[in-house]
């Protein structure tokens, strides 16, 4: 085994590599296309490969400050932005990519042989080769973050690695497992009912949350398809050319994961804003100036007739949450007497609600942020009215949810 580690050590270090050149490539590669179809317009690559590394930084939640020309500002027209404003909302597709990537190297790395050394050789390779991009990425008009730029892409990396080999680290033997051992006699050491209650809970809430996110993934590409004509109409406006048009539509996909937050946010209530006093909501949209942006052509109509129904959905994930735990609650709760089962059983939508909304809220919360100067300030979710709102929803369809007759079983 020894002779192997350093080959171990260069191949996790080339898959660190990897893992963020796929990432920054995701930008570069159309930018590269768009600085070569308008090679006359003055700029060099290092432009593009700045503003590749600049998306890429924002993907992994670094805050960027951007202080635009005097001309430039005056040309957008755009109250606040000639002042250096703060750009904070980032398109999670490439934190997904990181962790996705991180979690794959991770437990390839515990497979090969290594349980500290592989995924260690990985993580350091690439917080180091991240830093080196954060520095190249420093420019008077945008500044990254400096203290984000040097933690959070390494920190959703290095949370992938350790996702990825905890499934093999247990079976490895050493330390390792002594490790894994303790945790474990910590957790088994807690009251069975708190340890119980607590997983069913969890449990249920991630179902509700699920349910939540995948019934607005399929409600926003509905109202893209619905709206494609005015999508087009925009995409024209812009002028932008075919390279230009690529280089948009790449941007709106790395976006499609904050899309789908504001989704749900307005399927839960508190919906959504696209600029400071505006509101998207299924009660009805208040929308000033938004940017010109072709997906958001499909945004909602000032009223929307039957958006009231939207509200239906959290309850039924609650429903099917609490009907879930409901069947679960005889093997969790086995422990426990008559009295002791029922009361636990009458508590747990209160659980249900709890983990569920703080799930809602982290994720309402990463998909906001600032988009731009002025009004853009303040786009997204309300993480914490979001999250409130849904608990309640989430109490309230689990508790139905959990008295929900069982069919018979027949003989």
């Amino acid at each position: 085994m020894r002779p192997q580690r350093p080959l171990i050590i260069a191949m996790s270090a080339l898959d660190a590599l990897l893992a963020l050149a796929i990432g920054l490539a995701i930008p570069l590669l159309p930018l590269t296309v768009l600085w070569v179809t308008r090679f006359d317009n003055g700029l060099g690559w290092d432009v593009y490969f700045r503003a590749s590394t600049d998306i890429w930084l924002l993907g992994h939640g670094v805050d960027m400050k951007v202080t635009l020309d005097p001309a430039l500002a005056g040309s957008f027209g755009v109250v606040g932005a000639d002042v250096p404003f703060e750009v904070s909302i980032a398109p999670l597709a490439f934190a997904l990519i990181t962790l996705l990537l991180g979690i794959r190297l991770g437990r390839r790395a515990v497979e090969a042989g290594t349980t500290y050394v592989g995924p260690t050789a990985a993580i350091v390779t690439f917080s180091s080769l991240a830093v080196l991009l954060a520095l190249s990425a420093i420019h008077p008009n945008v500044t990254p973050s400096p203290w984000q730029s040097f933690v959070l892409p390494s920190a959703i990396f290095a949370a992938g690695v350790i996702v990825g080999a905890r499934g093999e680290v247990g079976r490895s033997g050493g330390r390792a497992e002594a490790l894994q051992k303790a945790v474990t006699k910590w957790v088994t050491g807690l009251p069975d009912v708190l340890r119980a209650f607590t997983r069913l809970s969890i449990h249920a809430g991630g179902i509700a949350t699920a349910l939540l996110v995948a019934v607005a993934g399929v409600m926003l590409t509905a109202t893209i398809l619905i709206n494609f004509a005015t999508e087009i109409s925009l995409y024209e406006g812009l002028q932008g050319g075919l390279a230009g048009s690529l280089a948009i539509t790449a941007i709106q996909l790395l976006f499609i994961p904050v899309f789908v937050v504001w989704a749900a946010a307005w399927l839960v209530g508190p919906g959504f804003a696209v600029g400071v006093g505006s509101s998207v909501s299924p009660m009805g949209s208040l929308l000033g100036p938004v940017p010109s942006l072709p997906i958001l052509g499909a945004l909602p109509p000032t009223q929307l007739a039957i958006g009231f129904v939207g509200l239906v959905v959290p309850i039924v994930a609650g429903f099917i949450a609490g009907y879930a735990a409901r069947g679960r609650s005889a093997s969790e709760y086995a422990f426990a007497d008559d009295r002791q089962r029922r009361l636990l059983r009458t508590l747990t939508p209160l659980g249900i609600g709890l983990f569920g909304g703080i799930f809602m809220g982290v994720v309402s919360w990463l998909g906001s942020g600032s988009a731009g100067p002025g009004r853009l300030a303040d786009v997204g979710p309300n993480g914490l009215m979001v999250g409130a709102v849904f608990a309640v929803e989430l109490i309230v369809g689990s508790a139905l949810g959990m008295v929900a007759p069982r069919p018979r079983k027949r003989t």
